[in-house]
This record gives C-alpha cells, structure tokens and sequence, in this order.
C-alpha cells in the first residue's frame, strides 16, 4: 500500500537488546530511576505525556514502561534524526521511533495502538529549560526555540488520540452490523489474527496519561562528562556547553529521577454527546483514517466539515486539560519551596531575611506541604531525618540548595542574614538561565502545583507568629512521619522473609499525651532494646490520668523491621530521646526522663548532658553487666559479620540472632547481631558519663532479672552525682518489671513524681525524697 511505505515495523531484537543494555548502563549511574503510579495507569495507558528537561530523559519511559508490562513502545522524533540512511536513523526505526514529520503520523500511531503498542510523546516539542510554563493568569505556555516565542503545546497528541477513539468505533459498529468486509479488512492491516483480538483491540478505552519528569537536586558544578568533551572538542557551543554540565550533573551526580503519572485521561469523554451520531454514521465509510483527518472536507459534505470543526475543538480542550495534568505532577522537592519562598519575598519587596526566619519558613512550607491534597513530594519531604532539623539550619538539602545560589551570586550569607542579590530578578536567556538563575528554574517548575503558591504566601505571613507549642506539634507529627517512612523502607520484598517471622502486634507508633490542664512537670518515657512505645503505652495512660503529659518517643529502627535496626547506630536512638525532650519542653516548664532497660541507659546519657529544664531521671533495669555471658563475643561476631559483607554479596555469618523475649506481642523476635554491638557500645559510653549525671535520679532494679546483672543498679547508684538520688530493687525474677508492674514498680516511680513535683517549687536546701529503703547487698 503507498499510504503504508514508510512504516518500519519494531526490530524485537534491537529492541530488547537495547533494553538490556540500558539496564546495564543504568547500574553504572548515579541517577535514581523512579516511576511513580498507583491507578493502572502504566496497563491501561495507550499514549504517555512526559515535559521535556533533558536529552537523554527522551530514551528512558520506553524502558520503564517495558519492564512493567511487557509492551513494546512507538516514540516521536525529530526529523532531523532520520536524514539518510544512516546507523543512527536506522537504529531508531527498529526501536519504534517515528519521525515527527512522517506523512501519515498520525493514522500510522493510531493504528500502531491497535496493535497493542503505547506512544510515547513529548509535547513541548523541545527542552524547556527555563521551566516557565505558566503565565501570571495561570494560563499554559512554553517557550519555543524555532518560533522564537511563547506558544501551546502541540495538539498532535491529543488528535492522536481523539482517532484513535474514531477508529475504535468504526471498528465496533462494524461488529454490530456484522459487515464481515470491513471486519475482515481492519484484521488484515492491523494484523490482527482473529476477529476476536479485532473487537478485544476496539473495546479498550482510548486513553492518554499525563506525567512529569522531575530531577533533583540540579546542580551547575563541572561534571567528567563536560570536561571529557571539551578535552575532545575545543571550542564547543555555549549551548552544547551548558547541556553537558546540567545532564552530566545530573548523570553521574547522585540525582533522583521522578515520574510521576497522572490520573488517566478517557478520551470518549471530549466527544459532545450530539457528535457521537454523526461520528457513528462516519464509521461505516472507514478503511482509512487519511482520508478522515485531511483539513479539507468535500464540498458539500456538511457533516464531515462539522467533524473537522468538533475534531479541532475537542482536541484543544483535551490538550488544555493534558497540559495543566502534565505540570501538576511535579515532584515538589525542598528547592522548590525554598525558591518560591525566595520569589514571594521578593515580590512584597524583601531584600532580605533573617537566616532563622527563613528557616522556619521553611520547615513549616514542608510540614504545610504534607498536608496538601495529590501533592508529589520528593522523597526527602517524606522522611523527617532529610528535613527535621531545617529549623536549626541543619539539612543536607538546604546546604545544596545556598551552595548552588551562592556559587551563582544569587544569595549571598551575611551574619544573621540571608541577602537576595539583583540577578535573582534579571532576564537570562533560554539556554543560560539553567547555569545563571537555578533557583528561577526551580521556582518556575513548583508554581503549576494546585494550591502551593497559596500556601507559601499563608506560611509567609504568618511564620513569624507561630507558637512554640505549634512548633512541637510539628516535630511530633515528624516523629510519626519517620515511623511510617521507616516502616515502609524496611517493608520492601527483600526483607519479607525476616519480618514474616516479627510477631510483634501492638502498635508502635510514638505517643503524646496531653491532658487539658497539665502538671508542671512533663514526662519523656523511654522504652526497651528490640521493644517500642507501646512497651510503655499503658503506664503512660495512668500517668497521663494523673495530669502529666507524656511523650512516649521510637528509638531509631525499634517498631519496624530486624532490618531496620541492623542499620541504626546507638546515638541515633539517643537522638530519638533528645528530641522527645525538646518536645516536651515546649509543653512542660520542667520534664522528668523515665526509661526502662536500654532506655534506662539512655536517660541517664541524656541526663549527663545536664539539659535546662531536667527536673530528674528514672531509670528502671539500666543495664551495665549482661546475665548471658555471649555478650563479651558480640563485638567478634560483629566484626566477622563486617568482614564477610565486605568479600559476598550475602549478609554476613550470623547477621541475626532469635531473641527469647518475655513480650513477643512488642518486641522483635530477631535481634540483629550490630544492634546488640552498638548496646554494648552505648554501655562503654554510659558507663563514662555517669558521673556528669547531677540531677535528682531514682534508679530501680528487678533482684533476679534475668536479663541484667542486678548489680548494675548499684553501680549507677555509686557513680552518678547526684545529690538526691535512691536506689529501689523490686523482687522479681523477669525483666519488664515496668510493663507489668511487678512488686508496684509503677507505685513507686508515681511516688516519686509527686515528691519531685513538690520540690520543684521547694528551695533545694530543703529538697528531700520519700524514704526508700537502702540498697540491697547483691
């Protein structure tokens, strides 16, 4: 057929070697490759929508949607790619690319989903570097270097799929009609087997998804990739230049890749209901969509011209609606808000900021952020270690975010101050403005997202009003936030044969409880190695029925998975304790640290740091000498475990341990090897800092724990420092004499807060504690 001799079927086995060789150069990258759906879209889908950043980004959706389902994928090109019968254009026929001046292009593609194949298409037509795709009125636009001005997207996405629909109906009223002609016609050039696979084929909804390409972080720092080609080639074009600095950054540089797709898009819905009709008495006519799609309709042919005119129409509407899906999929990162921040600033005619109110800011656009209905965040956004502590200026993303302005003279830092310079609002050029204004181009990219212009100008205003109580709302709520993240990090296949073993069935979730009208002291109650919160809940209730709020915090990789804890270290979960403090304090003038076994030990290391508001401790089981005497080997097998990791790609000679606990509706079954390494570690530290412990303390110990050596209360007792301190051994042969109160252990940490309220408000030369009796002789 002439109409068909440009077409080039897909070479399968150019294909799928291409496959295996982007799998393999993947590897060797450093970008991290993400696609994000939820809502069948990567099955359901026949034409895929993606904005355009990068060259290299134009070879990647193929790959991924391949891998998930099996399809091979068409893709639109430059003409230009396709002059000659080179190795180049040849290549890219046999792995599905057309070139975007094919003359049937779209019947072609049309018909090439019939057959079960998606397209992929880059409507922009191009990089959009500036990432400006919005004007002040909200409406779309980019701009396009060949026409060297603002303009639409092309509308040859949504037409595609707009005949595709066309040519599904005809097929379906052929069905109906039982024209065996026409059915027997559109089996032979689609190549379709059997009737069957034909009207399978026609009943799929025609549908096109929306998606987004974001990277992050983007950086303009020289790169291996730039310098080895203007070692090659000297002199390169400043555009050529500037391309290489931004993909090879982006390649070789530790970046994150989203994509995200968007809700589905039925294109049967921009049909007007009075055009079905006339497309429905169409269908009978067509053998060929050509015909159909010219601009010209036969004199006379009222009804082909009232197609054309719908057909145009409706796919403007549908290229409007695609356009504004395509943009509200960005993948909000914390460059993004700190852009926009910037640019709001600048906009009510700040020059400038304190570094600590921006900072707040911030942190509270992140937590604001969160809460924002179908909002993307990068992943740093998703876990409250990347962003917990913006608001003491600590964050690797913040740090990449000014160093990057800073190297660009958009910001500078002068003492107390950030200083927004001039260029921050100067005219760039297209292909300049990624190495001049990165924090334009990050700003320009976040701007499309529903709702976050807004919320940044709500968090400008009133940032500096915000309550310390509303602050410790929001560090509370990241404690959460990190639970659920952790959770799910340690949730993935490879750890399921592990965690299916976990009996654990309590929640572990961290708690605050805050009764309307507290005591003044506040309690920081710290739970037990491999246990979690709920290992103290129910003491918590009880006191939080006496008037004393309580935060019960998660020590760093206890609650989730044996996984999680392998990798944590024991001054992430003193970390877990100081931050438990610090919200507290914003609820209680004076807060008492009560911890069980492990979280014993670190409440007298918190109490060494002798912190302002620090009324007492209690620490109950504090260990300092182990019963099982396996412990002086841990430090071996941990270091075997280390050795063997390093040499084979499995996890070491014992990388886990059952663990007998007394609570395996709490606590974790399997006990990784490093954690009980890390314990002892933290023990060798406690036991130098106990010392530095000078405020009131109550320790108590079970006589005949069979977990730690009794005598370990007595130790505490001799070298702490403090002035009031009492020791109280409760007669019990288990360990979790805090859990289940054995011989009222529970009655007499109560007894003790009441005593330590009263003295709070008594001189300290008249402080006492209730009588205890002495220490037991062990």
């Amino acid at each position: 057929m002439t109409d068909r001799q440009d077409e080039v079927k897909i070479n399968i086995s150019t294909y799928q070697w291409s496959i295996r060789f982007f799998s393999t150069i993947r590897r060797l990258l450093s970008v991290n490759i993400k696609m994000h759906h939820d809502r069948g879209q990567v099955a359901e889908g026949e034409i895929f929508l993606f904005n355009h950043f990068a060259r290299f980004e134009t070879f990647i959706p193929q790959y991924l949607i391949y891998q998930e389902t099996g399809v091979y994928c068409r893709s639109i090109a430059a003409a230009e790619f396709f002059t000659g019968d080179d190795t180049l254009s040849n290549y890219l026929r046999n792995v599905g690319a057309v070139p975007h001046n094919h003359p049937r292009l779209i019947p072609y593609l049309a018909e090439e989903i019939l057959r079960g194949h998606k397209v992929v298409i880059f409507p922009e037509g191009g990089m959009v570097k500036d990432r400006r795709v919005q004007d002040k009125r909200g409406g779309y636009s980019i701009y396009s270097r060949t026409a060297l001005e603002r303009r639409k997207h092309h509308t040859g996405a949504a037409v595609l799929s707009l005949a595709v629909d066309i040519l599904k109906q005809s097929i379906l009223h052929a069905f109906e009609q039982d024209n065996q002609p026409l059915i027997n016609h559109w089996m032979d050039r689609l190549e379709l087997a059997t009737p069957q696979a034909l009207l399978a084929a026609a009943e799929r909804p025609s549908t096109i998804v929306p998606a987004n390409i974001t990277f992050y972080p983007m950086r303009v720092s020289d790169n291996l990739l730039h310098s080895v080609f203007e070692l090659v080639n000297r002199g390169i074009s400043r555009r050529l230049s500037e391309e290489l600095l931004i993909e090879g950054n982006i390649l070789l540089k530790n970046t994150d890749m989203d994509i995200h797709l968007g809700d589905i898009l039925y294109t049967r819905k921009y049909w007007s209901w009075w055009v079905r009709p006339i497309v429905r008495q169409l269908a009978p006519q067509l053998k060929s969509l050509d015909e159909l799609l010219t601009r010209q309709a036969p004199p006379g042919d009222f009804k082909r011209r009232l197609f054309s005119n719908r057909l145009r129409r409706n796919a403007l509407r549908l290229r409007n609606d695609y356009m504004k899906a395509i943009y509200s999929q960005v993948t909000i990162n914390l460059s993004h808000l700190a852009a926009l921040i910037i640019y709001q600033l600048l906009e009510k005619g700040q020059q400038a900021i304190d570094r600590d109110l921006f900072h707040r800011m911030l942190y509270l656009a992140v937590k604001a952020t969160q809460k924002l209905p179908r909002i993307n965040l990068q992943r740093s956004l998703r876990d409250a270690a990347s962003y917990g502590e913006l608001m003491l200026g600590r964050c690797a993303g913040l740090d990449q975010f000014f160093r990057t302005a800073a190297q660009l003279e958009l910001i500078e830092h002068e003492g107390d101050h950030y200083l927004f310079m001039p260029k921050l609002c100067k005219e760039h050029e297209f292909d300049e403005i990624r190495l001049e204004n990165m924090v334009e181009v990050y700003a320009n990219e976040a701007r499309p997202v529903v709702g976050l212009n807004e919320l940044i100008d709500d968090i400008i205003n009133r940032a500096a009003a915000t309550t310390p109580k509303e602050l410790a709302a929001h560090l509370f709520d990241d404690e959460r936030v990190a639970y659920r993240w952790d959770k799910a990090s340690f949730s993935k296949p490879r750890h399921q044969e592990l965690n299916s073993k976990e009996t654990a069935t309590r929640s572990a979730e961290p708690f605050l409880i805050l009764p309307e009208q507290p005591n003044r002291l506040g309690i920081v109650l710290v739970h037990g190695f491999l246990a979690s919160p709920s290992e103290v809940k129910q003491f918590a209730d009880k006191l939080g029925h006496l008037g004393y709020a309580v935060i019960g915090p998660r020590l760093k990789g206890h609650g989730t998975s044996p996984w999680d804890l392998r990798e944590r270290g024991w001054k992430e979960w003193l970390a877990s304790v100081q931050r438990a403090c610090h919200i507290m304090r914003q609820h209680c003038e004076d807060i008492c640290l009560i911890g069980f076994s492990t979280g014993g030990a670190l409440s007298l290391l918190q109490a060494a740091e002798q912190p302002d508001g620090l009324a007492g401790v209690v620490a109950i089981s504090a260990p300092i000498k182990f019963r099982n005497k396996n412990m002086i080997f841990v430090p071996l097998v941990h270091h075997a475990n280390r050795l063997v990791s390093w040499l084979r790609a499995y996890e070491g000679i014992m990388p886990f341990r059952p663990n007998d606990t007394e609570h395996p509706d709490i606590n974790y079954t399997s006990m990784p090897v490093h954690a009980l390494f890390e314990l002892r570690l933290m023990v060798t530290q406690l036991v130098k800092r106990l010392p530095d412990v000078h405020c009131p303390a109550l320790i108590i110990q079970g006589d005949e724990d069979p977990v730690v050596v009794p005598e370990s209360a007595n130790r505490v007792y001799e070298k702490i420092s403090s002035k009031l301190k009492r020791l109280e051994f409760v007669h019990s042969q288990r360990h979790g004499i805090l859990n289940e109160n054995i011989d009222n252990t529970q009655g007499i940490i109560i007894q003790y807060l009441k005593a330590l309220e009263e003295n709070l408000t008594t001189p300290m030369q008249q402080a006492v504690l209730p009588a205890i009796e002495p220490p037991l002789p062990i």
